[in-house]
């Protein structure tokens, strides 16, 4: 093994690491002092980064997948000079630090990735390779490499058994993302038991067999065996896979055990310390090292960011328009010309699926920063990006075939959104939101404008099922901080509920529609209503009754009106296509639109979970709270009696 013990610069790293552990009584020290000569590496020797600009546009990006390791992460980011203090390091893990548990984008200087949940991060790194590859072949040109740069990750045993990163790492074979590169920390061990008790597959062999280059290094201090593997892997065809044989926790009594994976080293720091000749005080570094680090990451990075700039300046001199569509991008600066959409409503009677399709296509030819697709059903979901078919041989294209990989389709978005310069969309069936879910909470956690079409909506799936109709899965979106979901009612709504998407820049945006055909309703000002959420659509002098519905129930909640209408009893009806949206609007207004001296009723063919706080004491929710059944739509709704007809008998029933 080689023999690290007096690299200063080096084991200031691990050591900071380790003491800011310690300073909180909580973290994983074993992965920061194992894995800590690939990052060195990365850092002093292979990246361009630049600490003065950290979102630099061009930067190499990193994502620690194996999210645990953040102190090694945190004390790197110091070192090298980004806004990361010593005072941050002792506040690890501590109450509005920013140096939190696990790493989080937009909160920490130098962060790429939101990371912890394992696998994620494999998958949006591969997003972020993506959509590097894709804006380097619209926008460089003879002599201007304006995009070029590399993604790399670091890993552990942990993320490789999630099965996301399995799916990942085949979708980045099959597409050849060769600025690629995952460094695994191979240390055999996790929380619980050696990984041989989890797992047993040859990993060279995994990764090849997904058409990955793939690299072992026997000894993870080798620092000339790591560099030498990753400038090798900048010059491959396909992405690279190199395997680094750590020893976790090198240094302390218990190294090469679980007893080092996820507990703070306590007074067997010292150990550690004496192993790597290290005697200075607690938090404490040489202003060699700083300077080491100044001149082999900051500087570096600096000359090359303001090497970059000075290329966009010629780049946009020679190309203008390129470049304004670079920026614009970048800025997320996106074209929505409502005129042009209102033309494709012809007032006919539609599914909102095929509503959906018409609007995304007319967005995605005003807009050639959208890219993305469906899960294997774009003919069922209408939602197919332009301009062809990404792939290694037509990486203009707009089209991504994801496969059937529903949770890795979303996780890569993530990364085609934090990469930035693009507008991911990811489609699919809606209940297939279950696989999706970690993604989506993690696009809502990390602030990211990602685009999510659902189709399918409902027990109006029919003869598919209840494995295919959704229930809880509007109530469990609804309920995620963060998350913008819409259910529009026909084409009107659609069409706005995908403007104010496009302007929403902080949050992923959700769009459910029907399989079904809905008519064509009645609105006055759709475009402004649309932002608040819900708003009345059909109205009463002095009524009894407020009927609220989304999506197909707001039709079938006139039809209801119509009879009550009958029986003299005077209803008002609001369209609700976005209850996250309303719950963010002033108490007056929700107090105009929800009437409490009526009694209200909500109509929706979903779960009835979050209702409730609508309807007051004596309200009813009409929705579905058990499973559906196989059989056509009508058929189906006339079993659970979700029909007009019984609808209105049990309103008037109640009132």
């Amino acid at each position: 093994m080689k023999d690290n013990r007096n690299l200063k610069t080096l084991n200031a790293m691990r050591i900071l690491g380790i003491e800011a552990i310690n300073q909180a009584n909580s973290g994983h020290p074993g992965i920061v002092l194992g894995a800590a000569p690939v990052m060195y590496t990365l850092l002093t020797k292979m990246m361009h980064v630049n600490p003065e600009n950290p979102m630099w546009f061009n930067r190499d990006r990193f994502v620690l997948s194996a999210g645990h390791g953040s102190a090694l992460l945190y004390s790197a980011l110091h070192l090298s000079g980004y806004q990361v203090t010593m005072a941050d390091l002792k506040k690890f893990r501590q109450i509005d630090s920013l140096t939190p548990g696990h790493p989080e984008f937009g909160h920490t200087a130098g962060v790429d990735a939101t990371t912890g949940p394992l696998g994620q991060g494999i998958a949006m790194a591969v997003g972020m390779a993506l959509a590097e590859s894709h804006l380097r072949a619209k926008f460089n040109k003879d002599n201007f490499n304006i995009v070029d740069h590399h993604t790399f990750v670091i890993c552990g045993d942990g993320d490789l058994q999630e099965g996301i990163s399995q799916e990942a790492i085949s979708f980045a074979g099959r597409y050849k993302l060769n600025r690629l590169v995952v460094l695994h920390d191979s240390n055999d061990i996790q929380l619980d038991a050696p990984v041989a008790a989890a797992q047993a597959e040859d990993m060279q062999l995994r990764f090849q067999a997904a058409h990955w280059n793939t690299v072992k290094i026997t000894d993870g201090e080798d620092l000339e065996a790591i560099e030498k593997a990753i400038a090798a892997a900048k010059t491959s065809d396909k992405p690279t896979y190199i395997e680094v044989k750590t020893v976790i926790g090198i240094g302390a009594t218990n190294q090469g055990t679980q007893k080092v994976h996820g507990a703070p080293l306590g007074t067997d720091i010292a150990t550690v310390k004496k192993y790597f000749n290290w005697d200075d005080d607690d938090f404490t570094v040489e202003q060699e090292v700083y300077d080491f680090y100044k001149t082999n990451v900051a500087e570096r990075g600096k000359v090359a960011n303001a090497a970059w700039d000075q290329m966009l300046q010629d780049y946009q001199a020679k190309f203008p328009q390129e470049a304004t569509a670079l920026q614009n991008a970048i800025a997320k600066k996106y074209d929505v010309d409502l005129t042009a959409l209102a033309a494709l409503n012809h007032g006919t009677e539609q599914a909102t699926r095929v509503s959906s399709g018409a609007v995304f296509n007319e967005l995605a030819k005003m807009n050639p920063a959208i890219i993305g697709g469906s899960a294997d059903l774009s003919e069922s979901t209408k939602i197919k990006g332009a301009d062809g078919n990404y792939d290694w041989n037509n990486l203009t294209g707009r089209n991504i075939m994801y496969g059937v990989r529903e949770f890795a389709m979303a996780a890569i978005n993530n990364g085609i959104a934090l990469h930035g310069g693009l507008l991911p969309v990811a489609s699919g069936f809606f209940v297939f939101t279950d696989y999706m879910k970690p993604a989506i909470r993690m696009s809502a956690l990390s602030n990211l404008q990602a685009l999510y079409v659902f189709t399918h909506d409902s027990l109006a799936v029919g003869e598919d099922g209840p494995t295919h109709q959704p229930i809880e899965q509007l109530a469990m979106l609804r309920s995620t901080p963060n998350v913008s979901l819409y259910r529009p009612c026909d084409m009107a709504e659609t069409i706005a509920s995908y403007a104010n998407a496009l302007a929403d820049h902080n949050r992923p945006s959700i769009i459910v529609a029907t399989r079904q055909n809905l008519k064509e309703l009645q609105h006055e000002n759709i475009n402004t209503d649309i932002k608040k959420g819900a708003y009345i659509i059909s109205d009463c002098d002095k009524a009894q009754v407020t009927l609220i519905a989304t999506g197909s129930e707001v039709a079938l909640a006139f039809d209801v009106k119509a009879i009550l209408a009958n029986d003299g009893i005077a209803t008002k009806i609001v369209s609700m296509p976005n209850m996250n949206l309303f719950k963010e609007q002033p108490l007056a207004y929700q107090a105009k639109i929800i009437d409490k001296n009526t009694k209200r009723f909500s109509i929706e063919l979903g779960s009835t979970f979050g209702w409730q706080g609508f309807l007051g004491d004596d309200g009813i929710a009409f929705g579905c709270d058990h499973f559906g059944y196989s059989a056509p739509f009508n058929d189906v709704m006339q079993k659970i009696r979700f029909t007009a007809a019984d609808i209105a008998a049990q309103i008037k029933k109640a009132i």
